[in-house]
């Protein structure tokens, strides 16, 4: 027998879950030859690339993680005391393993269907109790991306709020991080809102402001007592916007409690890794009175049919889908794995524990400054709680110098110094810190009476801003504290939601593929994880490489000259798109350019992007086949011709169909002096077949957590990185901290200058490893899973809309609106899905009354089937309705899903039969997933708004017996 000693095992046969046999059979199912045969006949000739990516030859697994090492191990983990909003932490090993690395938690979607969801819902109102709790506010949002972009919402929340419609001037601390002001400054302009920098103890405050933010701690660590200032800018109609710290909140008065209005930050230094900035939960609290204002998601207590307390999406349509250009905000997606890290990790320490943690790094922070004061150093800050400041002189660079050698990283601003204290601080490196300040000075640790200062230590925090109120004491923070108990707390809420570890979960437009774990090991790697996104770019050299590499394989599969990995989320990268666009036309003189073309049929965020970044929505109509009227297309570009900034398409549409006219569509836009932004949310048709660039975009933005493989996370982390042209490069965002200006760059539009850097690893990683082959290949298996779900279902359900060949892209829409005629919602539908153990497809979106279904390239033939059988028997079902075989309001779809509790129940009234509703399929009898709770009231919840987890006692439910059995826990 001969040996093969050159065989190394191919990723993409671990990613692309179809194979061969079962390729022929969907192949011979479809009506096709081959798979070439069914690209052809998809993707129109004309769009089509000539060429095979170039990219390196794909890697193993193991080869692939051998190599990264040495590329992380360029990056030199030093100590960090830089602060400026990113911190060190201790990640609890039970919330690292069983959260943040188990893909019970990293696979699940966003938890729009509450019934098989309830687990993370309950996770993310325990991190909104969290925040009201140590804000003092009375309603928190389950958090956004991150806390430069969280200030931002805040300031045009109060813009939205403001009494005075002539108000245009927004106050800005001088205290605030230098990121935070840059987001402030990028958001600001578009809408005209003047910026007025400053110190907050000696600005005049003037009717023509509508808001202002201070930080709290400042950025150079002082702690300031706004009380007097919130009371002024209230007299004059002004909201009060507080940054704050959360762990510092648990020693200092909360803003609640001293007149914020609106309190934002990030809860990163609750056991999320810096990770080079991000990805990390922000939070946004604010009171009652603006509720349905707030940015971003709620989670709302409710009811289920059983009467049972629920959880579920609060005031959904207040989501940009359905407000479009009038919406609060663009944001789509949130942070959800983080905020449930950091809610978990409140749960794990509790009050007491979090409260220790913050009397550490206070208490340390104090021995710092008082024992170099001893030196002769000079302290500069009155009040502070974790940030020292001193302003070294011509010793500066000597202690910049004895810094490093003690690979540690300070926080320089010219002569002045801040050292920002962690919970990962430990006496030995304060007295690491003393060593080499004394030692500048010719000194030595023996100059300082360290343990006298250590056994005497006093707050420096005033009386009047020591915090005197109560917080998290809820049961759910006061219960969890030995390892045992968490682990079980965690496992009990992972088992009521469905995630890929259960079943595919056939999203359209949201891409819900393998997440391998190969992409995600090197996430929690030290090299990666605890890099603060300010270190010297000289110890960033693994990160530097993982960039540039990213930047050329993402550039040659859109084919843009450029990327900028800023944007942390795929609405933050339409953003960014657009205020690229909007820059290259200002730098040209025509700063009159500012109508957005966006088809009827465009994802939600597009208007409400394209209204942030300033310009007029003009909506272009869709024909009866789902595509852009062309016609209507050209008479409006020629309209607008002279104002005419861009046109904003998704590719292939948002129906699921490669448009045929799509290169003519980028001409017109082009002739008529507009720039084409092309939503990538449908990658994964492109990859290696087409791309934007050969289409004709100027600037795409890439979902790497649809097509590159990031997880959703429950409803975050998103990375929305954007591509451009050459004559768009110039312009692509820069930052205030880090120099990664382009010659015109835009200010930032995320708080790091990578975005969320860590997760950037996933992409690279599944890049690397599929080649341009197995990219190529992966793009086409999406588009023939589609199609055998397709040719399978057409027959029971109408599909809306195909392309010129009757195929459809790499999803479909299915046509569920003539079942209303007896009594059938599209929701039925999807609830009853999950009967058969399945997520539902996307919900009346793009159009109402549908299902879009993608099922990705990494599910096989037997996964597909088992959906298409569950749709099919669901449409057996709805026959029976539809024949008065089934009682119109009294059968298994109206009443679904069933729960293990109804199932089992001493009585059941209904018609059908309990195995009909539990087990309709036999494959459900072996693997059944059950739902936790019945069909959500999202009306009860609405009307009686709950948005933290206090002890039911405190409420009066009306109309209906609410059973607690599983109330907060």
């Amino acid at each position: 027998m001969k040996l093969n000693i050159d065989y190394q095992e191919k990723f993409q046969a671990r990613h692309i879950a179809p194979n061969d046999a079962d390729t022929a059979k969907m192949l011979k199912t479809v009506g096709v030859n081959s798979l070439d045969e069914l690209i052809d006949q998809t993707i129109p000739a004309k769009i089509r690339l000539q060429k095979p990516l170039n990219l390196p030859a794909a890697k193993s697994e193991s080869d692939y993680l051998s190599t990264l090492k040495q590329t992380a191990s360029k990056n030199k983990v030093f100590k960090s005391f830089i602060g400026q909003g990113y911190y060190d932490v201790i990640v609890p090993g039970v919330i690292q393993r069983n959260i943040l690395e188990n893909p019970g938690w990293y696979t699940q979607y966003t938890p729009y269907q509450a019934e098989i969801a309830q687990g993370r819902l309950q996770a993310l109102l325990n991190f909104q109790t969290m925040v009201i709790d140590l804000t003092g506010m009375e309603i928190a949002n389950a958090s956004l991306l991150d806390e430069g972009t969280a200030a931002a919402e805040a300031m045009f929340m109060q813009y939205s709020l403001r009494k005075n419609q002539k108000a245009n001037t927004f106050f800005v601390s001088e205290e605030l991080f230098s990121q935070t002001i840059d987001i402030l400054k990028t958001r600001s302009e578009p809408y005209g809102i003047q910026l007025v920098v400053g110190d907050h103890r000696t600005v005049e405050l003037t009717d023509e402001m509508f808001g202002a933010i201070v930080q709290y701690p400042a950025k150079d660590g002082s702690v300031y007592n706004y009380t007097d200032f919130a009371a002024q800018a209230h007299a004059k109609n002004i909201k009060l916007t507080v940054v704050a710290d959360l762990l510092s909140l648990t020693l200092l008065t909360p803003p609640g409690e001293w007149g914020a209005d609106i309190v934002v930050g990030t809860s990163q230094r609750f056991g999320v890794p810096m990770g080079f900035g991000g990805p990390h939960a922000a939070f946004f609290a604010t009171k009652e009175e603006y509720k349905r204002s707030m940015p971003g998601r709620i989670i709302g207590v409710t009811i289920d049919s059983a009467g049972d307390y629920a959880l579920r999406m609060a005031l959904q349509t207040r989501e940009q889908h359905i407000r479009r250009d009038k919406a609060t905000s663009n944001i789509c997606t949130a942070q959800a794995l983080l905020a449930i890290m950091a809610g978990m990790y409140t749960a794990y320490h509790g009050p007491k524990g979090l409260k220790l943690i913050a009397e550490r790094v206070h208490g340390l922070s104090i021995l710092l400054a008082q024992s170099l004061e001893q030196l002769g150093y000079q302290q500069l800050n009155g009040a502070y709680f974790d940030t020292v400041k001193f302003d070294l002189g011509n010793l500066a660079g000597s202690i910049h110098a004895e810094a490093l050698n003690n690979e540690m990283n300070l926080n320089y601003n010219g002569s002045v110094v801040t050292i920002s204290l962690d919970e990962t601080t430990s006496p030995e490196d304060i007295k690491t810190i003393i060593r080499f300040f004394a030692k500048v000075k010719g000194k030595n640790l023996n100059d300082v009476s360290f343990d006298d200062l250590k056994n005497n230590i006093e707050t420096v925090i005033p009386a009047e801003l020591q915090r005197q109120s109560s917080y998290l004491t809820h049961p759910v923070f006061n219960s969890h504290h030995s390892e045992h108990e968490m682990l079980r707390y965690i496992k009990s809420l992972e088992a009521k939601d469905l995630s890929l570890c259960n079943s595919m979960i056939p999203l359209g437009s949201c891409t819900m593929k393998l997440n391998a774990t190969t992409e995600m090991v090197p996430v929690t790697w030290a090299e990666f994880g605890r890099m603060h996104p300010f270190a010297p770019v000289d110890q960033t050299g693994g990160y530097m490489q993982l960039f540039d590499e990213l930047d050329q394989w993402l550039s040659e599969i859109t084919g843009f000259a450029a990327m900028s990995l800023q944007p942390n989320a795929g609405a933050q990268g339409e953003y960014a798109g657009l205020m690229v666009i909007r820059a290259y036309h200002n730098d040209r003189g025509d700063h009159h350019r500012n109508v957005a073309l966006i088809p009827a049929s465009a994802h939600g965020t597009n208007p409400a992007s394209a209204a942030m970044a300033g310009m007029k929505i003009v909506v272009v109509k869709c024909d009866e086949s789902g595509n852009i009227d062309v016609a209507d297309l050209k008479a409006k570009a020629e309209q607008y011709k002279n104002e005419l900034s861009c046109l904003m398409v998704t590719y292939p549409s948002t129906h699921g169909v490669y448009e045929e006219a799509i290169i003519e569509i980028c001409e017109v836009i082009h002739q008529n002096g507009g720039q084409v932004y092309m939503d990538g949310a449908n990658m994964n048709a492109q990859v290696g077949l087409t791309s934007p660039a050969n289409i004709g975009a100027d600037v795409c933005h890439l979902n790497l957590h649809k097509t590159f493989c990031i997880p959703h996370g429950g409803g975050g982390p998103g990375m929305g990185p954007i591509g451009v042209a050459k004559h768009l490069v110039p312009y692509l965002p820069g930052h205030a901290v880090v120099d990664i200006d382009k010659g015109k760059s835009i200010h930032a539009v995320s708080a790091a200058p990578w975005g969320s850097a860590s997760i950037l690893v996933i992409s690279h990683a599944y890049i690397a490893m599929m080649g341009a082959e197995g990219l190529t290949d992966a793009t086409k298996y999406a588009i023939l899973n589609a199609n055998y779900i397709k040719a399978r279902l057409e027959q029971h359900y109408p599909v809306l809309y195909a392309g010129a060949n009757g195929r459809c892209a790499h999803e479909m829409i299915l046509d569920c609106r003539a079942f209303k005629n007896f009594g059938i919602e599209v929701t039925d539908i999807a609830k009853r899905l999950m009967d058969y153990g399945f997520h539902a497809p996307t919900v009346s979106f793009p159009v109402a009354g549908t299902l879009m279904v993608e099922p990705t390239e990494s599910e096989p033939k037997h996964e597909l089937d088992r959906f298409c059988d569950a749709m099919i028997a669901i449409r057996h079902e709805i026959d029976d309705v539809e024949k008065g075989l089934s009682d119109k309001t009294d059968n298994p779809l109206k009443n679904a899903p069933h729960t293990v509790t109804v199932i089992t129940g001493n009585e059941w009234a209904h018609p059908y039969t309990r195995q009909k509703a539990a087990f309709p399929l036999p494959y459900v009898a072996a693997h059944k997933f059950w739902p936790s709770v019945g069909r959500v009231n999202d009306t009860y919840g609405d009307r009686t708004l709950i948005c933290s987890c206090p002890p039911l006692s405190e409420y009066e439910f009306e109309e209906t017996e609410v059973n607690t059995t599983e109330w907060g826990t």
